[in-house]
């Protein structure tokens, strides 16, 4: 992979990678929790072949990253991580690119799509629509779900706090092994990613992350504005690519079934077999070609 590099934004010092052509057709691709870019690693060669520009950030809270303000609050909320993307593609002068990711980095690109989708060629978004319904949230989901999400209840707490804090690697490793049941990676794999986790704002982003979710924690007040209008589930019109791993553990495939409402341009859902949450890593030709697809 290439050197690291940084961005500066209003927010934060961006730490990322980049290849391919400059004046290639732009690709940000987008990790998620708790994964890293290293994620990306063999998906990148395949787009750099087809000529693309490729772009591979840090999110806040994760590895060389940083908040240019001690004051700046640490919040992990979907608004911050739309905004911080937004941002990047200011800084890099980028006018319009493909958005790729999942989880964390899905939501990111969702978010920029909905709101910002003149500055979107094309989205690629692992588990469909991932804009959280925030008034929706204190409903419980059917037993089966809510045992599923367990580390954010976790999360909720003050053990959880301190749990993350004291196991960062140990809870990451459970929840890989948890999500991707049918993927097999190795010490050496896992490692490349958890550098990242050693970040000194991880612990405080994550937590605020999962408990302003459920509305359990008040978010950045600079980013209110934007909280309000994702608040109204705005629909995506740009044209998407949604692939799920019929094997993810904690968002079952039925979930992005009828998913297709929130989307009113070209929308194709893929369905990949024995994969799980993390696709770029377990399938990267596959995640590769729902990029290439929207060229």
């Amino acid at each position: 992979m290439s050197d690291i590099a940084f961005a500066e934004t209003p927010t934060l010092r961006i730490a990322h990678t980049a290849h391919g052509p400059a004046d290639g057709p732009a690709v940000l691709l987008l990790h998620g929790f708790p994964y890293a870019p290293a994620g990306y690693d063999a998906v990148v060669p395949v787009l750099v072949a087809a000529g693309c520009r490729v772009v591979v950030p840090y999110l806040r809270g994760y590895g060389p990253t940083r908040f240019r303000d001690a004051a700046t609050p640490r919040s992990g909320e979907q608004a911050a991580l739309g905004k911080d993307l937004l941002d990047l593609l200011d800084a890099l002068a980028i006018p319009r690119a493909i958005l790729a990711g999942y989880d964390w980095g899905g939501r990111a690109a969702c978010v920029v799509a909905a709101l910002w989708p003149e500055r979107v060629a094309g989205l690629v978004t692992c588990t469909g629509y991932n804009i959280q319904d925030i008034a929706a949230a204190a409903k419980p989901a059917s037993a089966e779900q809510e045992h599923r999400w367990w580390y954010q209840y976790y999360f909720h707490t003050e053990r959880g706090r301190a749990g993350l804090a004291a196991d960062r690697r140990g809870i990451a490793r459970l929840l890989w092994q948890l999500w991707s049941p049918d993927w097999r990676f190795d010490d050496a794999t896992f490692a490349a990613s958890a550098e990242a986790f050693d970040n000194p704002d991880f612990v405080e982003v994550v937590i605020q992350s999962y408990r302003h979710r459920f509305g359990y924690a008040p978010g950045d007040p600079a980013l209110a504005g934007i909280e309000a209008r994702l608040a109204t589930r705005p629909p995506i019109g740009v044209p998407t690519i949604a692939p799920h791993g019929e094997s993810d553990g904690v968002g079952p495939v039925a979930g992005s079934a009828a998913q297709g409402r929130f989307f009113t341009g070209r929308y194709e859902r893929r369905v990949l077999p024995r994969i799980g949450h993390n696709p770029p890593q377990e399938a990267p030709a596959i995640f590769a070609r729902c990029v290439l697809d929207l060229l």
